[in-house]
């Protein structure tokens, strides 16, 4: 195990663990604009957001196990060349039908930067390490919400939406090659069980796990939280009357919270268990989407201001929450760890999924349908803390027994 990533592997980790948000971020203020030129819907356009969810999900389940068997840089070049097929696909589809197929295609290719960047971090990396090479890099992914829909907006004002696409493909090409500067961290050298037994023999190990659900569980409330509202906050905020590049610079404050709610977090692991900053930090969320929920039912809302201002703490909880939860929910599947990540960000983006669903699905209703969606999420995120308290509870019984 190293000691510490050097500065251009910590670069990689944090392009990798972008990327999947920028194919998210970057076409978002470009939803209007997509809509007229297809002559379609808002929920169809909505679904390119939830079918790009479905893919990233799908993908994680096979990208974990091949790359434990085959190795995390010949399954990573794979998949970053699909990725950039699948955006060329994207930027020259006719129509809808052809745009939501090229959308689920690049959500295969783009899931195994998710899935490889983590298990490359287990693997390399012990304890406090691991935890704060997450920590790190969580924060940096926060400026992919900020950056990439100012960029996407300026790229559709200046060259059309399609060539947001065509971005995309480059930068999938200069992760390509930044990988296969990476060493191989995948111990291909143990005796290779036959696949059926070894994936039966590490799912079960996973899934028996009450810490793995449990933190799986809070890790997939935030993140579909924060999902829900990118899904319906373009429509929301064009129908309260802002621009495209208005819906742009709106995630920038939030992109802010995140940074400094996962800063603030590196900082508090250096005199903080991380056992004890846990419950503070989802009780900020719950209070967070309990807030907007309120608010939408008892006012009504004529700018974004009431609703993105509690939307920034609960990116500081988000922010603060993922290192914990996933370098937890990791840390007993070193002898499988790209499997345990693919299994943890498949059920996470599920979640996302059918969070985002939810919202397209009742697009009509606007804002109302948002925060029902992210209030839901509250009542997940608990549940994950209760499983994770019985874990730890058993685990100190059998500690003392």
């Amino acid at each position: 195990m190293k000691n510490q990533p050097s500065k251009i592997t910590l670069f990689w980790f944090a392009c990798l663990s972008m990327l999947g948000f920028l194919a998210t971020d970057m076409y978002l203020p470009s939803f209007e604009t997509i809509r007229a030129d297809f002559a379609t819907t808002q929920s169809l356009i909505g679904l390119s957001l939830s079918v790009f969810l479905l893919g990233m999900a799908l993908g994680q389940v096979v990208y974990g196990p091949l790359s434990d068997r085959i190795g995390r840089i010949k399954v990573l070049v794979g998949g970053m060349v699909l990725f950039s097929l699948a955006s060329i696909a994207c930027s020259f589809a006719p129509n809808i039908e052809i745009f939501l197929a090229a959308r689920f295609m690049q959500a295969l290719g783009a899931c195994s930067a998710t899935v490889i960047w983590q298990a490359v971090v287990v693997d390399r990396y012990d304890g406090k390490v691991s935890e704060r090479v997450f920590a790190t890099i969580m924060p940096l992914v926060a400026l992919s919400p900020a950056l990439a829909p100012l960029l996407g907006a300026m790229l559709e004002h200046q060259l059309g939406w399609r060539s947001i696409f065509i971005a995309l493909v480059g930068f999938g090409a200069v992760l390509a090659i930044m990988t296969l500067r990476e060493p191989e961290s995948a111990n291909l050298h143990q005796q290779q069980q036959k696949l059926t037994v070894k994936l039966r023999s590490d799912y079960g190990q996973i899934l028996s796990s009450k810490k793995f659900w449990g933190n799986m569980l809070i890790f997939a409330a935030c993140s579909a939280a924060f999902f829900a509202y990118l899904t319906g906050s373009p429509f929301v905020m064009s129908a309260m009357g802002y621009s495209g590049t208005d819906i742009g610079l709106s995630y920038a404050p939030q992109t802010v919270a995140f940074i400094v709610g996962g800063y603030g977090c590196r900082s508090l692991l250096n005199h903080f268990d991380s056992k004890k900053l846990l419950p503070w930090i989802l009780a900020l969320f719950f209070s967070s989407v309990l807030i907007m929920f309120v608010i939408s039912i008892s006012m009504t809302v004529t700018t974004i201001w009431p609703i993105l201002i509690p939307f920034c703490f609960l990116a500081v909880a988000n922010g603060a929450v993922y290192p914990l939860v996933i370098s937890s929910a990791l840390s007993d599947f070193k002898n499988c760890s790209a499997t345990a990540a693919g299994l943890l960000n498949f059920m996470q983006t599920m979640v996302c999924f059918a969070a985002s669903g939810l919202v397209s699905a009742f697009a009509g209703y606007g804002l109302l349908t948002v925060t029902v969606a992210m209030f839901i999420t509250g009542f997940i995120a608990i549940i994950g803390f209760i499983l994770v308290t019985q874990a730890r509870h058993q685990q100190s019984v059998t500690a003392t027994a």
